[in-house]
């Protein structure tokens, strides 16, 4: 008998063993195709004549428009092409390099900026080791980042670019301040990030709302900062606010939209968006585990599975045909009502929502848009070594 069941858990382990390739072969399959896509589409909305990336990519019938220019794109692109091989960088911005398009972006700084244009050209600066990231810097002290006046997300990204391995032009007091800030922060009660600082540019009735992105980005900007210094309490919190937010992953590997701050509960799950499920989540978890040795990899490979074939039964969000990637899945509704309405009744109290809102409005609609920063993050998440 005692043989019988060895024999049977070396089947047991064999079989696990087995099941754990098939599935690491199915994810580098898919990083690969996912960064294949993010070099295509990156390529596309590059604009050579203004040393910019487009705002965004929609789909006109069989044709694609690109619209605008945006600087923080622009950033990210450089962010997410860093580490990339040269025939890549060249792929991408034809005769232009990463350092002259970045040199551009700190010209640009002289102007006034938003911190988060300035954080992530400040991030992209040190990643590239540009000559002139201390003018970056310095853009970014000019911000007063600590003042307490900005949201969570460009908060988060003004650390991450102190705190990342980079050249040595960062700021550590400053790193430190901002630091402590977001530590501060933290919802211990719901282990969730604010929105922005309580009372600053926050409606009444969503002060108590807070999003994915607030999540992903304190998440990655503590997991550096706790890498580059050893401060446990960056650890602790980026490890229980990652937990909570692979607890509240959707059944079928969604990242929702929507959360209260108050009791740590999804207030509204739609749109999902595909940079959430193929580099967002990825890259903050990817930034804990390097830090901390904390493992969220079936979450991540959840949310890639739902990007391929979402749960919401409509096409793939993955678009081999056009080598692009779709912005998200959404509701049919008038603009944002669903979400005003959840945060609404939430307010009035935490445990209320809306009723019947997937009846009234379906998660059917498919946002045909792409914007670099999502293939940019790609790139940042699945750097080449992981395809």
């Amino acid at each position: 008998f005692f043989f019988q069941a060895e024999d049977g858990i070396r089947d047991v382990e064999r079989s696990r063993g087995s099941e754990m390739c098939i599935r690491d072969r199915a994810i580098s399959e898919t990083v690969r195709q996912l960064r294949s896509i993010a070099v295509h589409a990156l390529a596309r909305m590059y604009r050579p004549e203004e040393r910019l990336f487009a705002f965004t990519l929609r789909k006109n019938g069989d044709e694609e428009l690109l619209e605008g220019v945006s600087r923080r794109y622009t950033a990210t692109a450089l962010i997410g092409l860093a580490n990339e091989d040269k025939s890549v960088v060249a792929e991408v911005l034809g005769g232009h390099s990463g350092e002259e398009i970045c040199a551009k972006l700190i010209a640009d700084l002289n102007e006034p900026r938003e911190l988060g244009e300035v954080a992530l050209t400040a991030w992209a600066a040190r990643m590239l080791h540009h000559p002139d990231s201390s003018k970056a810097i310095e853009a970014l002290r000019r911000m007063e980042p600590a003042s307490g006046t900005h949201p969570t997300v460009e908060f988060s990204w003004a650390l991450t670019a102190l705190a990342i391995a980079g050249d040595d032009t960062a700021d550590t007091a400053l790193a430190e301040r901002l630091a402590n800030d977001l530590i501060g922060s933290f919802r211990t009660e719901s282990c969730i990030f604010p929105h922005g600082p309580a009372g600053r540019g926050l409606a009444a009735l969503r002060s108590h709302v807070s999003c994915f992105a607030d999540f992903v980005y304190p998440i990655q900007a503590l997991s550096h900062y706790y890498k580059a210094t050893g401060d446990t309490r960056a650890a602790e919190v980026a490890a229980s606010c990652a937990e909570t937010m692979c607890r509240l992953q959707g059944p079928e590997g969604q990242w929702w939209w929507h959360f209260d701050i108050r009791t740590g509960r999804v207030i509204e799950r739609y749109p999902v968006y595909s940079v959430h499920q193929d580099s967002m989540a990825p890259m903050a978890l990817h930034a804990l585990a390097e830090a901390c040795d904390i493992d969220h990899s079936e979450s991540i490979e959840k949310g890639l599975q739902w990007l391929a074939s979402p749960a919401e039964k409509i096409e793939s969000l993955i678009d081999e045909e056009r080598t692009v990637i779709w912005r998200k899945v959404a509701r049919r509704e008038p603009a944002k009502l669903a979400r005003t309405l959840q945060a609404t009744a939430s307010r009035i109290h935490s445990a209320v929502r809306f009723p019947a809102v997937d009846a009234i409005f379906p998660p059917a609609e498919i946002d045909y848009e792409t914007r670099p920063y999502h293939m940019a993050w790609i790139l940042h998440a699945w750097p080449p070594a992981a395809g």
